[in-house]
């Protein structure tokens, strides 16, 4: 092995003084730096001191380690931006090859230090790695672990979508990859790309509850949820789902449902989704139709928010699938964070950011992710229409 000409080059040794220069300058201008981050100096400061023991190195005889602030930001400038570690080389003066090594790292100790904020839990079921978030209430950090915290739930959705018995809207979108090597056509799709799933489940007020990322391209959008221990749970009703209650004027009781839209998962007592065929207007089934489209585009403006925010997701990811995960789980973990109080609300979500019902007009007005996100964007999974059970089409009756 021949010996190297340089042990770093002259334009990455004056970091520390231009580098230091260009973060000093964003630090002065809060927008600036908002932009850049896509957060608060708080929150950054927040993050450093949580993630600092864990990603710190040692300094030597030889040279000072990248300081965790460095790590940091050029991580959130790879997930808000989805420039190739060559490009990040050249702006922040750190090698691409180091770049490679820590940015993994970094965002699975984003994970480890904002668990308080999901709580996951991971294990791998070959050749799929799935991560499972729980509710996560807003000012307590405990998880819910029974029926009482799962109504609180399906209250914030009935309270502010007027959806009674609602424990969560979900779905799931490709993320587009390159393909990995010698993986031939496990990642490959229906729309003709290599790509992995990420599948969500997600509360009233915009927060992941549930998380899995990894599925496979290939697998059949309804085997999707069959992959996770969520939907192996909610099969063998191991959720701790509340017993059936009657709706408000009603004497039937009824089950509490996930909410999803047209998509490959089937209709059963506890997934709903709206009636497929044309309805007449005014209606009490397109009205339900209604109802249940207004309360599912929660998750639906979550992934819209990610995709603009982090606009990793608007390109294929030229890095290995591995990368790809934890880069995704980040940004979920950080989705969650940015949304725990008002503040960090007001700058990860700005008015307008989101879809907003006009009563006066009876329209809904677009939110400005719509305008952000672009045809490379997470793509929806495939929609294909199967015969549901008798009993599931019967609790779907009772919301008419």
């Amino acid at each position: 092995k021949g010996k190297k000409r340089l042990w770093v080059r002259p334009y990455l040794a004056r970091r520390q003084v231009l580098s230091s220069t260009l973060w000093n300058d964003l630090c002065l201008d809060d927008f600036l730096f908002q932009n850049f981050t896509r957060m608060s100096r708080s929150d950054f400061e927040l993050l450093v001191n949580k993630l600092g023991p864990i990603i710190i190195k040692e300094t030597t005889n030889m040279r000072d380690p990248i300081p965790v602030t460095t790590k940091l930001a050029i991580t959130l400038k790879f997930l808000a931006t989805g420039d190739s570690y060559r490009s990040l080389m050249y702006q922040f003066r750190v090698s691409n090859s180091c770049i490679s090594k820590f940015i993994p790292t970094v965002c699975r100790a984003i994970g480890e230090v904002l668990h308080e904020f999901i709580k996951c839990e991971s294990y791998e079921c070959e050749p799929i790695v799935n991560w499972v978030c729980l509710p996560v209430k807003e000012e307590k950090k405990e998880l819910p672990t029974g029926p009482e915290d799962w109504k609180q739930v399906a209250h914030d959705y009935e309270a502010i979508w007027n959806f009674p018995h609602c424990l969560g809207a979900m779905d799931g979108k490709h993320i587009r990859i390159k393909c990995p090597k010698k993986a031939g056509s496990h990642y490959f799709n229906y729309k003709k790309f290599h790509s992995i799933v990420l599948f969500a489940v997600v509360d009233a007020h915009y927060r992941f509850l549930y998380v899995n990322v990894g599925c496979q391209g290939r697998i059949s959008d309804g085997g999707v949820v069959a992959h996770t221990s969520f939907g192996r749970a909610l099969d063998e009703n191991r959720l701790s789902i509340p017993s059936p209650e009657p709706l408000s004027g009603r004497k039937k009781k009824k089950r509490h449902t996930f909410l999803l839209q047209m998509t490959p998962f089937p209709l059963t007592e506890n997934i709903l989704k709206p009636y497929a065929c044309d309805l007449i207007k005014g209606s009490p089934k397109r009205v339900c139709n209604y109802r249940i489209s207004r309360a599912r585009r929660v998750v639906e403006n979550v992934f819209g928010l990610l995709s603009s925010v982090f606009r990793i997701f608007q390109r294929s990811m030229e890095i290995d699938v591995e990368t790809v995960k934890c880069a995704t789980l980040a940004t979920t973990y950080l989705h969650n964070f940015l949304r725990r109080n008002k503040y960090a609300r007001q700058i990860y979500t700005p008015p307008g950011s989101l879809d907003i019902d006009d009563t006066a007009s009876n329209t809904t007005i677009p939110g400005t992710w719509r305008q952000d996100t672009n045809g490379d964007s997470f793509t929806p999974l495939q929609k294909k229409q199967e015969k549901a059970p008798t009993a599931a089409e019967l609790n779907r009756d009772e919301f008419t």
